[in-house]
């Protein structure tokens, strides 16, 4: 080591931080190949040292090429291939570094500074490290990175001790299997949660979370979204005030305003709460639960007290319309999955076509069946029909047979307001493509009352008729002939015998008043479709240059030419 210098030159030194007190160690010169005193006339002592140099202090080590050191205020300023050394855990480089040994604050900056601990590294061109609490901070844009994630933002935090660490502001983390963007991030790397409380946004290869404020594992999937939460991916969406989602697993629960998706089949639920499993693929939607899907053109509403949506596991998908006519040549990512879509308790269904009450009901997409359970009542057109069960086929998404089994009654109502009805054990009733009722097949116990009419339209009396089985055909919603298999037992009464206690059938009850609407099932569900937007036409601005040319013309006059003589 050279000898030491006095000179009385001025030297370049850190700003003065707060006086030392009692208990508080120096910065300590452990080492260097040159040092330079310099004295003041007040007396403070500025060390400028030169290449090798290590400092020590509370337990860290300091290097660097150059370093000016102010004894009495304890700080230094250092330049030159900066290192901090904090126990054997924390590594800070850089270019220049700034210490203040009284408050142990660092401030490093460089091309490039790097702050280390034993399983990740930021990086920044500027870092802030308080050795006192083991928190660094970047003030510019800045970079973590562990074994599993890389987290950029343009300020950070990040605890050494606790390993938590805070961003702000543009913040991204990446992830092999997702990545996060956000405003405002707290991110544990011991318990790999990541807090938010901004608007953001996780993108994987399984969909997209949209949400703003919640918790989410990025090692196992699994998150807890606080306030209103979108997740979509390319077979549903599902939306709740609050949701929690297990991406290993595909489990998502929803609260409050739920709103589940089904892209595959056009199917939409609504309800108070909301389940989901990817893997079973099963949904379930209770408390105010609504459907809404799509079938031929039209929306079926059901509502009850929970609904199911399951997929048909081990059954070939569907192609959708917009696949190819020829199955084998369709492609498959255009397939829908066949669903099962199940209201349980308290159904009421209503579509254009088709009105319904019952206990239960299962929707079969891969048959096109809906069949009714528990004494349901039924009302297409102008026909009530009910029994113990039905089922109702449907081709072309379009009501083609109804199967009513035991118990089976069916009514309707003619111009009259006369009733004409028929009931069995067994009734099958065929539809036309304009879901008119075309041919009625009873099996057992049959029974039918129909009134007759001319072409004008006036009463030509009452057929009451009992037949094991028969077969009514109708034209333009009327009777126009039966068919009986085995020996029928009927009568033909005049209008002016035709009394009131003879008009019905024992179990005769028309419960048009039940027949629910749209407006019921959404009432029920309060649920309040949105508003259509209104779009105001664009007005084109008038030209005004050509009007004025136009007024100029038609004022303008062309005098004629006088002809000399």
């Amino acid at each position: 080591m050279s000898l030491l210098t006095f000179t009385t030159i001025y030297a370049q030194r850190p700003a003065s931080g707060p006086p030392l007190t009692a208990g508080e160690e120096k910065v300590f010169l452990l080492g260097a190949d040159s040092i330079t005193i310099n004295k003041l006339p007040d007396g403070t002592e500025i060390r400028r040292v030169v290449n090798k140099v290590i400092f020590r202090h509370k337990g860290a080590l300091m290097y660097c090429d150059l370093a000016i050191h102010n004894v009495a205020s304890n700080a230094l300023e250092a330049y030159g291939h900066v290192k901090i050394v904090q126990g054997d855990t924390v590594t800070v480089t850089g270019d220049t570094l700034f210490y203040y040994g009284n408050s142990r604050l660092a401030k490093v900056s460089g091309k490039v500074v790097t702050l280390k601990d034993r399983k990740r590294t930021v990086t920044s061109n500027r870092i802030e490290y308080d050795m006192a609490s083991g928190v660094a901070f970047y003030p510019d844009r800045g970079k973590t990175v562990d074994a599993e994630n890389t987290l950029t933002s343009k300020q950070g935090y990040y605890d050494t001790r606790t390993k938590i660490s805070t961003y702000y502001h543009d913040v991204k983390l990446v992830n092999k299997k997702y990545t996060l963007t956000t405003d405002t991030l707290v991110y544990n790397s011991l318990t790999k949660m990541a807090d938010f409380r901004s608007p953001t946004k996780v993108v994987s290869k399984d969909g997209t979370v949209i949400a703003k404020n919640g918790s989410y594992n990025t090692e196992t999937g699994e998150s807890v979204f606080r306030t209103r939460t979108t997740i979509d991916n390319p077979d549903y969406t599902l939306t709740g005030d609050s949701l929690s989602f297990d991406n290993l697993n595909k489990k998502g629960f929803a609260k409050g305003n739920v709103e589940l998706v089904s892209k595959n089949d056009e199917t939409i639920l609504n309800g108070d709460f909301g389940q989901y499993n990817g893997k079973l693929g099963r949904s379930k939607v209770w408390g105010h639960a609504l459907t809404r899907t799509v079938i031929s053109k039209d929306t079926l509403f059901m509502t009850a007290d929970t609904l199911y949506s399951i997929e048909i596991q081990g059954a070939k998908a569907l192609p959708t319309k917009k696949a190819s006519k020829n199955v084998i040549d369709s492609d498959t990512s255009d397939a829908q999955k066949p669903r099962q879509l199940i209201g349980y308790k308290n159904v009421l269904l209503y579509k254009k076509d088709l009105q319904s009450k019952c206990d239960s009901l299962i929707y079969n997409s891969l048959d096109s069946t809906i069949t009714f359970l528990k004494k349901p009542i039924i009302w297409s057109g102008k026909y009530q029909m009910e029994a113990d069960s039905i089922v109702a086929q449907l081709i072309n998404q379009k009501l083609r047979t109804m199967y009513l089994k035991a118990k089976s009654f069916v009514i309707a109502q003619d111009t009259l307001f006369n009733f004409n009805q028929v009931k069995g054990r067994r009734i099958t009733a065929f539809f036309d493509d304009s879901t008119r009722l075309e041919r009625v097949f009873v099996e057992g116990n049959g029974e039918s009352v129909y009134f007759a009419a001319n072409e004008a339209n006036k009463p030509m009396g009452m057929n009451r008729v009992e037949c094991a089985k028969m077969t009514l055909n109708f034209k333009r919603n009327q009777v126009n002939r039966i068919q009986f298999v085995g020996q029928p037992d009927g009568r033909f009464i005049p209008p002016q015998g035709v009394k009131a206690e003879g008009k019905q059938l024992d179990g005769f009850n028309w419960r048009i008043k039940e027949k629910p609407t749209k407006t019921d099932v959404l009432a029920k569900t309060n649920f309040k479709p949105k508003p259509p937007k209104i779009v105001k036409p664009i007005e084109k601005p008038q030209d005004k240059t050509n009007q004025t040319v136009k007024k100029e013309v038609l004022k303008t006059k062309v005098k004629p030419k006088l002809k000399k003589l």
